[in-house]
């Protein structure tokens, strides 16, 4: 209601003002040129005359946000050629005509029928015209005008962004600027206060202030403590008008956050700490922790640590954790006993890592404090007299020889005796025994240092009190060389000499290896026996060139030379040993090249030619032909059919359950195909009959030989099929289904015989004729073959 009670007062006053001083009716609100005509003198006192134009608009204002109930008049157009009546007729076209501005045809006068605002659209682009109403021609030129939206105050000040966020250091001096913040307000900044705006702070006093043109917040009280009090809720206005009575105001919140300087220096809580390790605790292991307080944060708030005095410092050690600023306290060296020293006193210090040189008058920032570290009492292992010991002994020593010895001691209260003896696992050779009282340590063989020059053990010292406390050491034995190696060649050599070498010609430079070390080894001798052929000479101790005697060697005379060589060392007693080296001649050409070495074969005979030599080879080569051609032949002749050896009688005993490949295939026979599986229990059932009631097998004799020989085979198996009715003969089975049409005795076909005991009765065979006798004997009598 304020408000709109200044809008109404603004707007009477202004249409006063307006009207006050407007011209009758031509000049209106707008304003445009005179058309009365002026006189003036020209060249020569000629009366000039100079029409001015009556028909030139140039602006309408129409004030912003009117709320009445009529149409508020933004102004009139007229022409000095409307003399009343009703004859002109004016037109209005552009931005906003006919929607926003209406014009009175006859009077001239515009009117704007809605509200308007100058944030939305500041000016609008009009055309006047003057028509004649009847013709409707033209009767002035069209003439554009401008219609300004005038300005009020209708837009409060505005915060773009916020809330806001600032920082600023504690302990700041007054008057630190903060932050800035801006307001921005919608009026026309061109026409009055409605958009100049003052800044005053609304809640955040007496800590801030900000200033009123700018709005920069700055500090207004000194030594402001982030630990007191971190974060701080201002509130700024801004207010149009220039901040009088009536203007529109807008507020925006900031929060003000004190960051951290290092201020405060660190503190231990206490002067002293008491700490307890064990003396067998392990190297890197934490005795405690201190720490000292710091009410800073981040690296203002880090603290290092160090011991700057006390007994400890060599064993003990502090380090900074990182994550929890504490100080912690480490073992960095043995040497803890608690029957030695039972307590000792540290003093550490923890100073800032960053210092602040304008608080420095604070004081020192750092702090010490007091640390007493108790030794406790703990069953510690047997401990050696050196943690490795280096023994010595001779090679090939006889077993049980002294090597050194051991010793190690319990420091406990106890006094616990030792147990020594050696681990297994470094030692696989079982070349040296410890004895358990008294840790002397003995061979047990003797030993090539040639195998091995070094031998490592690991010995074992346990309580005899407490057995799970032991403790190793390390035992390095030398194996001293003595002179038990001869010497002898590096390599075996196989020389190629010429025969017609001449005498001194180096023929070989022969070096010599000792497996001993250099003090039993080099320097080496090397010597032949007197010999007719070759010499020897020396080098430099470790080889020796072999010589010609006497030149011209005959290779047919002899081709190969096997001269010793006696190789002596220079050990105490000295060794030596004799070595073979192989000569060969050879034959070469004049410049001294092998040509070769193997045996020539003999010469011929004199007065035998070349051509003989030809005739005779290929006489051997003709006769080899035939040969071959010979072999070939009979290979391929058939061989006859029959074969008279009477002892061969493969030839008659056929095996009908293959399919033979004829005559002709008797070579891979194999007698074990005769053998009749069924047979080998001694049951053979009948084939061309059907029996429902068979005999049992029959034991005894009736069994399968296992002898290839023939004829001992078939006098089986004929026993058998005469004695066993059942069983077929072997040597020719043939089954008839039937048997003809003349027969008189009809069919022997079994097919249809009686299956019971007392249909098998074969007597009546007996009077079908002596045709028929064999069969009446085999089938007649089982009595008969029982007998047998």
């Amino acid at each position: 209601m304020r408000r709109d009670f200044y809008l109404y007062c603004f707007l009477a006053c202004f249409t006063i003002a307006h009207w006050s001083h407007a011209a009758p009716a031509r000049n209106s609100t707008g304003s445009r040129a005179s058309t009365r005509p002026r006189h003036g003198l020209g060249v020569k006192g000629q009366v000039l005359h100079r029409s001015k134009r009556g028909w030139v608009w140039n602006q309408f204002f129409v004030i912003e946000e009117y709320t009445g109930p009529d149409p508020v008049l933004v102004g009139r157009l007229h022409t000095d050629l409307d003399s009343g009546g009703g004859k002109i007729r004016y037109i209005l076209s552009g931005e906003g005509a006919g929607t926003i501005f209406v014009i009175d045809e006859k009077t001239g006068n515009i009117h704007a029928t809605k509200t308007l605002d100058r944030e939305e659209r500041a000016e609008y682009t009009l055309m006047a015209q003057a028509v004649d109403r009847l013709t409707n021609k033209p009767l002035e030129p069209p003439s554009e005008f401008i219609v300004k939206v005038q300005d009020i105050n209708d837009n409060p000040p505005e915060f773009l962004t916020g809330p806001h966020h600032a920082m600023v250091p504690e302990m700041s001096n007054v008057g630190t600027s903060v932050i800035q913040v801006t307001a921005t307000d919608a009026d026309d900044p061109s026409y009055g206060n409605s958009a100049r705006l003052v800044y005053s702070i609304l809640e955040g006093q007496p800590y801030f202030s900000v200033e009123p043109q700018t709005g920069i917040i700055r500090t207004a009280l000194p030594n402001m403590d982030r630990e007191a009090r971190e974060e701080y809720l201002v509130v700024i206005q801004a207010k149009d008008m220039g901040g009088h009575m009536g203007g529109l105001s807008g507020t925006t919140k900031v929060t003000i956050t004190l960051t951290d300087v290092n201020d405060n220096p660190p503190k231990f809580p206490q002067s002293v700490y008491q700490m307890s390790i064990s003396e067998a605790a392990d190297l890197g292991e934490v005795v405690g922790r201190v720490k000292a307080k710091d009410p800073d944060i981040g690296e203002n708030g880090m603290v290092s640590y160090r011991i700057i005095d006390g007994d400890g410092t060599d064993l003990f050690e502090i380090t900074t954790d990182s994550q929890t600023q504490e100080g912690v306290i480490k073992l960095k060296k043995q040497g803890l006993d608690f029957e030695t020293k039972k307590l000792y006193s540290l003093k550490v210090e923890g100073a800032n890592v960053y210092f602040d040189p304008r608080f420095i008058s604070r004081g020192p920032f750092k702090d010490t404090a007091t640390v007493k570290i108790s030794v406790e009492d703990a069953d510690e292992p047997p401990v050696f007299s050196m943690p490795v010991y280096f023994m010595e002994v001779n090679e090939s020593a006889p077993a049980w020889t002294t090597v050194g010895q051991v010793h190690a001691v319990d420091y406990d209260l106890g006094r616990s005796p030792i147990r020594y003896s050696i681990e297994q696992q470094s030692y696989l050779d079982r070349s040296f025994t410890i004895n358990a009282q008294n840790g002397i340590i003995k061979t047990m063989e003797p030993l090539d240092r040639e195998l091995t020059a070094w031998q490592n053990i690991s010995v074992i010292a346990t309580e005899v009190n407490n057995q799970i406390h032991s403790s190793r050491a390390q035992v390095a034995i030398k194996i001293r060389d003595i002179n038990d190696n001869a010497p002898e060649f590096a390599e075996p050599y196989e020389v190629e000499m010429c025969e017609n070498a001449n005498t001194g010609k180096l023929i070989q430079t022969i070096k010599a290896v000792d497996k001993d070390e250099n003090a039993n080894g080099p320097r080496f001798t090397f010597s032949i026996a007197p010999n007719t052929n070759f010499t020897i000479g020396e080098n430099t101790g470790h080889s020796a060139d072999i010589k010609v005697r006497r030149g011209a060697m005959r290779r047919l005379k002899q081709e190969v030379y096997h001269l010793p060589v006696v190789i002596s060392d220079g050990g105490v007693p000295p060794m030596s040993s004799t070595n073979t080296l192989t000569i060969q001649v050879c034959s070469c050409s004049a410049d001294g090249s092998v040509q070769s070495c193997n045996v020539e074969p003999l010469t011929l005979p004199a007065g035998l030619s070349t051509g003989a030599l030809i005739a005779i080879l290929t006489c051997i080569i003709i006769l080899l032909v035939i040969v071959v051609l010979f072999v070939t032949l009979r290979r391929q002749k058939k061989e006859p059919l029959i074969v008279f050896e009477e002892e061969d009688v493969r030839e008659n005993i056929i095996s009908y359950d293959d399919e033979g490949g004829g005559e002709e295939d008797t070579e891979a026979f194999d007698i074990a195909t005769l053998q009749n599986p069924d047979g080998l229990n001694g049951f053979l059932p009948r084939k061309d009959i059907k029996p429902e009631l068979q005999y049992m097998p029959r034991q005894g004799f009736c069994t399968a030989p296992n002898s290839v020989d023939v004829d001992d085979f078939i006098k089986v198996r004929l026993q058998e099929a005469d004695c066993d009715p059942t069983a077929p003969p072997y040597d020719s089975i043939q089954i008839y289904g039937y048997e003809g049409r003349d027969s008189v005795a009809g069919s022997l076909s079994s097919l249809e015989s009686a299956t019971t005991e007392s249909d098998l009765d074969y007597d009546y065979l007996n009077s079908w004729g002596p045709r028929f006798k064999r069969l009446a004997e085999l089938y007649g009598s089982k009595e008969t073959c029982e007998e047998s």
